[in-house]
């Protein structure tokens, strides 16, 4: 069989696929299930109309496909109306639903229109960055990022040292920021193995994909911090404060996360394997697809937190309620 053959052959079925696997990406992130039916003529149907609708979560939108697909071309939403496959619509209006809470996605559209973010509050931006994230809008996290230091700069926090002072000291053989006021600091992508940032100031500080290996945040504030990707193996978080800390993608295996506050984290994707979870709070944590396999969850607080496909198998669970979790999930002691 020739090639075009095979591929002729190949976009004649229907298949169920997660928008995930449409691109080789480096976060894990949760994607709903749509149905696409790969067909040589649906870019010809979609050029005949470029308006779409969308319902994202029971709010309503209405987009063109221009809008979707050109200023972020490699993400999910592009991937969705790229004229390459057609997605399930609601037989009455024509809407396509995504399983997403729709409180951001004007934002998201707007960008998509005009390249501009809104001014919002610092909690707001981790919202939006979360969306970001699952729509793979890379354009727009950067832009956020970039929005969040800006607003640290202008407000002229009293900050103690500068990413240029950090790269120095980690060269040094044992460094210690213990107490320090780092807030708001981009450390992303650095080495700081070992590090001791017990007791610091760490609000809003960027670590996504830095080496953490080992480090120390003991005590620490580290509240909407981003870790997205970070690896952190080994890490000491006993007592930390990581309310509303991005955790996505993260290398936490066993990780002392005893007694820290979690509330409103994403650890979607995360690695936990034999974490140390004694008495954390993850009240409405965000636990999709997290791999907890052998983690000490004793007494951990789970109230409304999402479970669903996390991977708990030998984990140690006594003296928790599943009960108020929103869960599909791998149990096998």
């Amino acid at each position: 069989m020739s090639k075009t053959s095979r591929t002729s052959s190949f976009y004649s079925e229907t298949h169920r696929l997660k928008f995930l696997n449409l691109r080789d990406h480096h976060s894990p992130v949760d994607a709903p299930f749509f149905t696409m039916t790969f067909n040589s003529s649906a870019a010809a149907a979609s050029s005949s109309s470029s308006i779409v609708r969308l319902n994202i979560g029971g709010k309503k939108f209405c987009t063109t496909i221009d809008t979707l697909t050109q200023r972020e071309p490699d993400s999910m939403l592009a991937a969705m109306f790229s004229g390459r496959h057609t997605v399930s619509q609601d037989s009455d209006k024509g809407y396509v639903f995504i399983d997403r809470d729709g409180k951001h996605f004007r934002h998201i559209l707007n960008w998509l229109r005009d390249g501009v973010i809104p001014s919002l509050t610092d909690s707001e931006y981790l919202e939006l960055s979360r969306e970001s994230e699952y729509y793979q809008l890379l354009g727009l996290l950067n832009e956020i990022k970039a929005s969040l230091i800006r607003r640290k700069e202008d407000e002229d926090m009293d900050t103690e040292l500068t990413r240029i002072d950090i790269i120095k000291c980690i060269q040094s053989e044992r460094v210690r920021f213990r107490g320090i006021n780092l807030s708001g600091l981009d450390l992303s992508k650095l080495d700081l193995s070992f590090v001791d940032f017990s007791y610091a100031c760490l609000k809003n500080v960027f670590f996504s994909r830095a080496n953490l290996q080992c480090a120390k945040f003991k005590d620490a504030d580290a509240e909407a911090s981003i870790f997205h990707n970070a690896t952190l193996r080994e890490c000491e978080f006993t007592g930390a404060n990581l309310r509303g800390a991005l955790l996505a993608g993260a290398s936490l295996q066993s990780a002392n996360l005893q007694d820290a506050c979690l509330v409103d984290c994403s650890l979607c994707g995360a690695d936990l394997r034999s974490a140390h979870l004694q008495g954390a709070d993850l009240t409405n944590a965000n636990l999709e697809g997290a791999i907890l396999e052998g983690a000490n969850l004793k007494g951990a607080k789970l109230t409304n937190a999402n479970l669903k496909g996390a991977n708990l198998q030998r984990a140690y669970l006594r003296h928790v309620d599943l009960r108020d979790t929103v869960s599909n999930l791998n149990i096998q002691h």
